[in-house]
């Protein structure tokens, strides 16, 4: 995930609530090594897919005496503070959570006592079997990994057909792609729809989104292979946010923030947009929020010019103060096993990211997408995008970025104030 990824507010899953035993911190439950039973709490943001796959239950299932409560968090950006706060304190934390692939760098550079090292627990012979980037950036500069890689966030286009075919714009997906070559081309074929879409929709959902897209497809982005923060000189940042500021300001998008906005859910299945940048995490948001009404509207292609983007994706780590330490790991071993990648994936979209889960989901496709052939269409942008460096304040830089970009959206903010506006909150919280 993100994500960016998101789901319902607060869920807790419990195969029995008579085991009212707390995670971690209280000592009122009895530790695995003793042979009593355990209660796991997993605390995690957005729609990772464990929950919606049963896997949880399926795990308590097979390990009698582990029980696991879930909960996860509406948005990531506001789950992360939080996780900020009780990690500083050392209580409150979960035995496993979840670190979107935007902090993994501040976690191994920062935060690496207030983790554990999978090295030394049961999940050791897990953190091979990865594509090549996944796990190293994982790792700290003394070689401790402190978290398993869930998914990756592979990149393409969701669309409504019947809002493009009103429209008189192509709908099937190779139609569709062929008519945009890159992003210009895309915010062409935008034009053309604003010009006979239905009353009320918008050529794509918003800028913060699109920019998201665009800068998915850099290996450099807000810092340089060096450690140093570049994303107020690098030409790569600046053309994504004119881009993106650019079609703001041409009326292509919905003037929605993604996974605040209650119109953005909404707007999935309304149609007050057409277009989406979706990352294959963002197929199972869309079939939650469109629902059965939305199945053979909605189709996927690939990013203009079919090149490969990554935006997204996760890791499950240990905090240091878990005193279930053995038993998460054996959780988030099983939870990341190539198995339960492949069956994440083929519920709700997350695109795998160990080498073995890749080859089972290879083709796979998605009814509710028009049988779409997401696990084609998804691998090879994959196998397209480049290793993107990441920095500890990513997650900042971006956030400030697609705030500026709302502004534009809402406020009539000009691109060139709202790109000063980014800076000035940027500087002010990373330097």
């Amino acid at each position: 995930m993100s994500i960016p990824r998101t789901t319902s507010a607060v869920v807790a899953v419990a195969a029995s609530l008579a085991l009212a035993l707390t995670a971690c911190g209280s000592g009122s439950s009895t530790p695995a090594a003793s042979g009593g039973p355990v209660n796991l709490k997993v605390s995690l943001f957005g729609t990772f897919g464990y929950d919606e796959v049963g896997l949880f239950k399926k795990y308590e299932a097979e390990n009698p005496g582990v029980t696991i409560t879930y909960e996860s968090t509406q948005g990531e950006d506001k789950y992360w503070p939080a996780l900020q706060t009780r990690l500083a304190s050392g209580s409150g934390v979960a035995d496993v959570q979840g670190i979107e692939v935007a902090r993994i760098a501040d976690v191994t550079a920062n935060q690496a006592d207030k983790w554990t090292d999978l090295r030394d627990t049961p999940a050791k012979d897990s953190i091979g079997g990865y594509v090549s980037w996944k796990e190293p950036a994982a790792t700290t500069k003394d070689g401790a990994v402190l978290g398993l890689g869930t998914d990756i966030g592979p990149t393409g286009i969701c669309y409504r057909s019947d809002l493009l075919a009103k429209a008189g714009l192509p709908t099937d997906p190779a139609a569709l792609s062929a008519q945009m070559p890159d992003w210009n081309a895309f915010l062409a074929l935008g034009e053309k729809y604003k010009a006979n879409a239905p009353a009320g929709s918008a050529w794509h959902d918003s800028a913060g989104g699109l920019y998201n897209a665009i800068i998915s497809t850099q290996k450099e982005i807000y810092y340089d292979a060096s450690g140093k923060l570049v994303y107020n000189t690098n030409p790569a940042v600046k053309s994504a946010f004119d881009t993106a500021a650019g079609a703001a300001q041409k009326g292509l998008t919905a003037k929605l923030e993604q996974f605040v906005d209650p119109g953005w859910d909404q707007g999935f299945s309304s149609g007050s947009f057409a277009t989406i940048a979706c990352p294959s995490w963002m197929i199972g948001y869309i079939k939650g929020k469109a629902g059965t009404g939305g199945a053979d509207k909605w189709n996927v292609t690939t990013l203009p010019g079919g090149v490969g983007g990554n935006w997204g994706g996760a890791y499950l780590g240990i905090p240091a103060v878990s005193q279930h330490k053995a038993e998460a790991a054996k959780l988030i071993a099983w939870l990341t096993a190539p198995e339960q990648q492949a069956a994440v994936f083929e519920k709700v979209g997350n695109f795998p990211s160990t080498t073995g889960a890749i080859a089972k989901v290879a083709g796979a496709t998605d009814p509710y997408f028009n049988n779409a052939p997401i696990g084609k269409i998804f691998t090879a942008s994959a196998d397209a995008s480049p290793v993107q460096i990441l920095g500890p304040e990513d997650g900042v830089v971006k956030s400030a970025l697609v705030q500026a970009l709302l502004s534009v959206e809402t406020s009539g903010t000009s691109p060139a104030d709202a790109w000063t506006a980014a800076g000035t909150k940027i500087s002010n919280q990373v330097g």
